[in-house]
C-alpha cells in the first residue's frame, strides 16, 4: 500500500517552501518518523518524516522544487515481510549429495564486510556541508550534545581526514618530451575575471524582499548618540566570575542593552507599537528580537516578555539562539513576532550603521564596537571605552524628539548600570 509524502503546515504566514535535498533515494528503505527529505522555507529549514515503514518508491519533486503545503513530495510502499529474501535452511545447504567420484571443493567462505559506523545525527546545514564535500558523517566526531554540527564538519576537513587517500605514484620514469598544452583561447579583457551564478536560497531572497519592502513601506530615519561604557566593562570586570560560577554563562553586554531598551520603551511606547491601516496598535509586553547572523542568512530569534526575564536568562537564551542557528535547528515559534529588535554589528566590527527595520516593528536599536577614544569629562580630556549607538524608526508614527529622547535614555541607562534594576 502506497503512502505519499507531503508537505505539512509551515508555520504562521508561511504557505511555501523548497525542497532543499532529499535524505533517501528512490529504492531505500525508511523508518517511521525518520526524516526523508529536507523543505526550505522562509525562516528555517524543516525535515518531513516518514509516516510509516517501508520504501521510498518514488520521489515526486526533486530538489530545487517549489512546493506548498499539501503537494506530494514522494510515496512510501509498504514492503511486507514475505517480500523479503528469506535464507536457505541449514538442511537444504546439505540435503545434495555430492558425487563420490569428483570431490567437490567447499564453497569459498565469504568474508562478510565490517559494519558500517552508523552515521550520528546531524543538522541540515553540516549535512548539507558533508555532501558538498564528500564526507562521511560516521567519521565526524560530534562535539555537542552528540549531533554533529557545522563546526564540527568543516574541523574535519581541516584536518584533511576526509580526502580519500591519493594513489600511490607511479616509480619515477626517465623524463620524456611532453607537449605544452595548447593554450585556452580567453575572450578579449576577461583574463581573470571569472564569474560564478549562484541562485539566491528561498531564505536570502525572503531576506532581499522584506529589506525592499521595509524601505518602500516606512518612513523610515535614523538618529545616533555615543554611549560611555565604562560602567558596563566595570561590572562585567567585577561580576564575571561569579556571574559564570553561578549561572554558566558569560556575562555579556546584551543583557544590559536588552534591559536598557525594555526601560526606554516604557518611557516611549509608541517606539514599540505597530501600525495597522489608519491606526497603530501599541504593545504593552517586550518580545525583543535579537539578530543574529546566521551562515543562511540573518535571522530573528524572540525574547519572550523580555521584561520579566534575569540578566543570566537573557544572555542563556541568546547563546542558546545562536548555536540554534548555527546548527540550523530554529523554530518557527522562536522566530515568530516581536515588539523590537537590537542588532549589533560590533561583533563584526561596525563601528557605525543605519540598521533596517524588522516590520511591522518601527524601531531597531544598533550596536556597535567600542573602541577607546578621547572625550571630554568634567572639562577634562580623558580616554574612554565609547559606542556608537543608532535607532531607526519609522516616522510615520514616532517623531524625532521621541527618537531622539529613547537614545538618550538608553545611553543613560547603560552608563548607570544600577539603574537598570529600576527601570529594566
Amino acid at each position: 500500500m502506497a503512502t505519499s509524502i507531503v508537505v505539512p503546515s509551515l508555520g504562521e504566514s508561511i504557505v511555501e517552501a523548497t525542497v532543499s535535498r532529499w535524505l533517501k533515494n528512490e529504492g531505500e528503505r525508511v523508518s517511521v518518523g525518520e526524516a526523508v527529505v529536507v523543505l526550505e522555507t522562509d525562516k528555517v529549514d524543516l525535515e518531513v518524516g516518514a509516516e510509516k515503514d517501508g520504501v521510498l518508491a518514488k520521489i515526486e519533486r526533486p530538489a530545487g522544487s517549489d512546493v506548498k503545503i499539501g503537494d506530494v513530495l514522494g510515496t512510501i510502499e509498504e514492503v511486507g515481510a514475505e517480500t523479503v529474501p528469506a535464507a536457505a535452511p541449514a538442511s537444504e545447504s546439505v540435503s545434495k549429495p555430492t558425487p563420490q567420484a569428483e570431490p567437490q571443493a567447499a564453497p569459498p567462505v565469504q568474508e562478510s564486510a565490517p559494519a558500517k559506523a552508523e552515521a550520528p545525527t546531524a543538522t541540515p546545514v553540516a549535512k548539507r556541508i558533508a555532501e558538498e564535500n564528500k564526507v562521511d558523517l560516521a567519521q565526524v566526531t560530534p562535539s555537542v550534545s552528540g549531533k554533529v554540527t557545522k563546526v564540527d564538519v568543516e574541523q574535519f576537513l581541516q584536518r584533511g581526514v576526509d580526502k580519500p587517500a591519493q594513489p600511490t605514484p607511479p616509480a619515477p620514469q626517465a623524463p620524456t618530451k611532453t607537449t605544452a598544452p595548447a593554450p585556452q583561447v580567453v575572450p578579449n579583457g576577461s583574463v581573470g575575471r571569472r564569474e560564478e551564478r549562484v541562485k539566491m536560497s528561498r531564505r536570502r531572497q525572503t531576506i532581499a524582499r522584506r529589506l525592499v519592502e521595509a524601505q518602500h513601506t516606512a518612513a523610515m530615519l535614523t538618529t545616533f548618540n555615543e554611549i560611555d561604557m565604562s560602567a558596563v566593562q566595570d561590572v562585567r570586570a567585577r561580576r564575571k566570575e561569579a556571574f559564570q560560577k553561578k549561572y554558566g554563562v558569560s556575562l555579556g553586554l546584551s543583557s544590559f542593552f536588552v534591559k536598557a531598551a525594555i526601560g526606554a520603551l516604557k518611557q516611549f511606547p509608541r517606539v514599540n507599537a505597530e501600525i495597522q491601516g489608519d491606526e497603530f496598535v501599541l504593545k504593552h509586553y517586550y518580545d525583543i528580537g535579537i539578530a543574529i547572523g546566521a551562515e543562511e542568512g540573518l535571522v530573528v530569534p524572540v525574547l519572550r516578555d523580555a521584561d520579566k526575564i534575569s540578566f543570566a536568562e537573557i544572555e542563556k537564551a541568546i547563546k542558546d539562539y545562536a548555536k540554534q542557528a548555527e546548527e540550523g535547528t530554529l523554530t518557527l515559534e522562536s522566530l515568530r513576532g516581536g515588539t523590537f529588535t537590537i542588532t549589533n554589528g560590533g561583533i563584526f566590527g561596525s563601528m557605525m550603521s543605519t540598521p533596517i527595520l524588522n516590520p511591522p516593528q518601527v524601531g531597531i536599536l544598533g550596536l556597535h564596537a567600542i573602541k577607546p577614544r578621547p572625550v571630554v569629562v568634567k572639562d577634562e580630556i580623558v580616554i574612554r571605552p565609547m559606542m556608537y549607538v543608532a535607532l531607526s524608526y519609522d516616522h510615520r508614527i514616532i517623531d524625532g524628539r521621541e527618537a531622539v529622547q529613547f537614545l538618550v535614555r538608553v545611553k543613560e541607562l547603560v552608563e548607570d548600570p544600577e539603574s537598570l534594576l529600576i527601570e529594566g
